[in-house]
């Protein structure tokens, strides 16, 4: 019967790949407990198992005399052999429900050992099981992740890493991102809600990592680190933006992860069940950086007021497409760059523009010292300054040059006009 025992064991170490030494100590452990509470021992007890032959021995400890340290407890103590006739048939009635504890717990060590270095990084797994509360995702054979998805309302300690409208099959292939892994041995105060059941992997689809790397896996440029995600913002299964840059000048990061017709897009898109994956140029600059995160709206120009605070400016038929369905587009653009966007059109922003002062753009002395060149210095009613580059010895350019010589003319705003 011992030799069976040891065989089964042997035989479910390997299939739960655990080492043997290791679950014959904790069997050793548990037992003891065990026979210390049946055999009411007082000071506990001693199970030693044997390795060839799996035959139980158990041992009544008794406190030697002399050991007692400073603060009164034993140190030493003598070992008595108790061992019981009936010890197979104890030890397999009371180590059932240990070994499957001993088993569950060494997977899950191992599973936390392997993946809690994995933490961020993507998996593909197929859909085992969903209920109301979160989905079962089987990564490989005998691994398991959780992709919660509680009602935040019932449940707050819990998450949701579904995005809205989303739902899973059986069997169904899906990408996400390893978030977090439950560490076993940890000794929280309250426990997740049926952690003890529950895979220990937490895998998202709403997280913006899952984003960053649905683009590595897609573009090779950003594998290899010559293009770089700057930022991302993301408001899952509706809209996201990404702010790209390039460490060669000669590559267009924004074309790098359109890809051609935009197919790598399209890619990552199809991935995130039809979110709306923006792709924008990251600018150091953070006024060009505000445009180009507004887009697709065109933006005139960009104020800064104070550090962190901006006022971007938009044609009168923009300001619609710059704020976006209740504010997802301005909102995201501010996510995205790290700042406070007030979005104004042109009509609204005239009064404030005109009792501003017109900043004067020195342009690069290409001359020498012969002549410094600088922008015409008309500005519009509607407080937007000429972009043309002044004539030498002149204020403005060739089609203002006339306010020199007038004063007070009428002048039109287009540029192309010889009026």
């Amino acid at each position: 019967m011992a030799s069976q025992m040891m065989e089964a064991l042997m035989a479910l170490c390997q299939e739960k790949h655990i080492d043997e030494l290791y679950l014959l100590d904790r069997l050793e452990q548990s037992l003891a407990a065990s026979y210390a509470t049946l055999m009411h021992l007082d000071w506990g007890a001693k199970v030693t198992i044997d390795r060839m032959t799996g035959k139980i021995y158990v041992y009544k400890l008794v406190p030697k005399d002399d050991s007692m340290d400073e603060e009164g407890n034993y140190t030493e103590f003598d070992e008595i052999d108790v061992t019981p006739k009936d010890t197979s048939r104890i030890a397999a009635q009371h180590a059932k429900a240990e070994i499957n504890a001993i088993v569950r717990n060494a997977a899950r060590e191992q599973i936390y050992e392997e993946f809690s270095q994995r933490v961020g990084d993507i998996i593909t797994g197929t859909v085992l099981q969903s209920t109301p509360d979160f989905t079962i995702v089987k990564i490989r054979e005998g691994v398991e992740a959780e992709l919660p998805h509680f009602d935040r309302k019932r449940h707050p300690e819990e998450r949701n890493e579904r995005p809205a409208g989303e739902r899973y099959s059986h069997n169904q292939r899906i990408k996400a991102v390893i978030i977090d892994v439950r560490d076993p041995n940890a000794q929280i105060a309250q426990p997740v809600r049926g952690e003890h059941s529950r895979p220990s992997i937490v895998i998202s689809r709403t997280h913006p990592e899952l984003i960053r790397r649905l683009f590595e896996l897609e573009v090779p440029e950003i594998y290899d680190g010559v293009v770089e995600i700057r930022s991302i913002a993301r408001e899952p299964g509706v809209r996201s933006k990404v702010a790209v840059s390039s460490l060669d000048d000669r590559l267009d990061p924004v074309g790098a992860c359109v890809g051609p017709k935009g197919s790598r897009v399209r890619t990552v898109v199809s991935e995130l069940r039809g979110e709306r994956v923006d792709v924008v140029l990251w600018d150091d600059d953070p006024c060009k950086c505000v445009a180009n995160a507004l887009s697709p709206a065109r933006v005139n120009r960009v104020i800064t007021l104070e550090e962190g605070f901006v006022t971007a400016i938009v044609p009168d038929d923009q300001l619609s497409l710059a704020i976006g369905k209740e504010g997802q587009n301005a909102r995201l653009a501010a996510r995205l760059t790290g700042m406070h966007i007030d979005i104004k059109n042109e009509s609204l922003a005239a009064g404030v523009l005109s009792q501003m002062p017109v900043p004067v753009e020195e342009a690069e002395d290409l001359l020498g010292d012969e002549e410094e060149g600088h922008r015409c210095e008309y500005v519009g009613p509607s407080g937007i300054q000429c972009r043309n580059m002044a004539r030498p010895g002149s204020r403005f350019c060739g089609v203002h040059e006339k306010l020199d010589l007038v004063d007070g003319a009428e002048v039109s705003d287009d540029p192309d006009s010889l009026i």
